[in-house]
């Protein structure tokens, strides 16, 4: 929870030589296009990244769509959809709030983060099959109407794109040199026994 009062929010870092040709300065709000929507985060201005490289944490951003229960990560958002297109805007953040812990009635701030999972469609890899992000983003000025943590989403555009990642990944029954649904030698934070990468019909 201490980890939460110093860092709870995830502004979009850009090299100073982006910003300088967008016009931004840390705090503006961008707009973040993907391939199915967009999403409206903070500019942070920094030399600590590589010019025409974007980057935005993935751990904040958490929401709920009704005032209840946990207020000290969490937004309160609206989702609106008609049809394959969703929204969602913020109506609140973070919080005091009373509950058997009570450096809850502490909670200063109000900044969680903005959601931009939502707006990026699963890439599955190639080669391992594994869900991926193999995103290209443009980043643009925010719009006049445009506030603090909006997302819009097309679904549709999502399932095409999933399709044709999807197309492009090898079935491992068919192409697996050895039996394996995946390659062991990939890297994995947490990597399952040895015994678990076989396919089913090469378990005894």
């Amino acid at each position: 929870k201490w980890l939460n009062e110093i860092a709870h929010t995830n502004p979009l870092w850009l090299h100073t030589s982006h910003a300088a040709r967008l016009g931004v300065r840390t705090g503006d709000l961008v707009r973040v296009e993907t391939e199915i929507g967009h999403f409206v985060v903070r500019a942070w201005v920094t030399e600590g990244i590589k010019p025409g490289i974007v980057a935005c944490s993935h751990h904040m951003g958490r929401w709920k769509t009704h005032e209840n229960g946990q207020k000290q990560m969490m937004a309160t958002v609206r989702l609106d959809h008609e049809g394959d297109q969703w929204g969602l805007k913020r109506e609140s953040g973070a919080g005091p709030y009373e509950s058997s812990d009570a450096d809850t009635l502490r909670i200063w701030w109000n900044d969680v983060g903005v959601h931009q999972n939502l707006t990026f469609p699963v890439h599955p890899d190639p080669i391992s099959g594994m869900h991926c992000w193999h995103q290209a983003v443009r980043v643009r000025p925010a719009e006049p109407t445009d506030k603090y943590g909006d997302i819009h989403v097309d679904t549709a555009k999502s399932r095409e794109v999933y399709k044709k990642w999807l197309a492009q990944t090898r079935p491992a029954a068919e192409y697996s040199p050895n039996g394996e649904r995946r390659p062991y030698w990939m890297l994995r934070p947490l990597k399952p026994a040895r015994e678990f990468y076989k396919l089913p019909n090469q378990l005894t």
